[in-house]
């Protein structure tokens, strides 16, 4: 695995959304309010290149308009945070997983795995899930910052890996 892993791009192209209704109306008005979105942005810019960042609102049509923006600018890989528990305006995951090629079932059970051990029975609340469209691999993580570090620390090691994977 080392020596697969050492032939794989050391820096990567990567865009951030942020879904949230809150953090969306503080965004419009400049307001830094988006712990979650700044802590992906601030941990991967240190070896790997930002070219997308926004905050959008819980809209299926908004989401799937801005991973299209976002691939646009030739990402390989994209990161959503939010809207991936059980309540009513969570639709990340509804409107991700159709457009997903191929799931990468592992991060989901991984994810929830780490955060059981964290948190207990509440992890069964995460449906967060990862998959491949178009090319581009889409990681969608819950929207507190602890979970967002939970899933930092279990894609960072890898992303070069996938996306040399994805790519052959």
């Amino acid at each position: 695995m080392e020596e697969h892993k050492e032939k794989s791009p050391k820096s990567i192209k990567f865009g951030v959304i942020t879904l949230s209704d809150s953090k969306y109306r503080d965004f419009l008005e400049s307001k830094t309010t988006d712990v979650s979105g700044n802590l992906i942005v601030d941990t991967l810019k240190e070896e790997h290149e930002l070219v997308f960042y926004t905050v959008i609102p819980d809209n299926s049509e908004n989401l799937i308009s801005t991973v299209e923006d976002i691939k646009e600018q030739n990402a390989d890989v994209i990161i959503t945070t939010g809207g991936t528990g059980i309540g009513v305006r969570d639709i990340t995951i509804e409107t991700l997983k159709p457009l997903f090629e191929k799931e990468l079932n592992g991060f989901g059970e991984i994810f929830r795995y780490e955060s059981y051990k964290e948190i207990g029975t509440g992890a069964l609340l995460s449906r967060a899930t990862a998959g491949i469209y178009k090319g581009t691999i889409i990681i969608s993580m819950p929207g507190s910052p602890n979970a967002v570090q939970t899933g930092l620390n279990i894609i960072s090691p890898e992303l070069g890996h996938l996306v040399k994977h994805v790519h052959e």
